[in-house]
């Protein structure tokens, strides 16, 4: 991912509060665009970013599950 869009998508979010940014990822899954992956993708590395090692491994035994076949 181009790090100009991480800035772009950065800059656009800047500011705003938890309720907004749960309007944002829930009207980005039900559009199902994806052209909107890159901001939920940049949402996650934030996140993981500043979760702890608890918050990382919970995270990713959930997605996992969501993944089984």
């Amino acid at each position: 991912m181009d790090f100009q869009i991480r800035q772009a998508i950065t800059a656009n979010v800047m500011g705003s509060d938890a309720a907004e940014f749960q309007d944002i990822v829930n009207d980005a899954i039900a559009r199902g665009e994806e052209h909107l992956l890159p901001g939920l993708g940049v949402f996650l590395e934030k996140w993981w970013n500043s979760a702890s090692e608890s918050e990382r491994k919970d995270f990713s035994q959930k997605l996992a599950k969501q993944f089984v076949s």
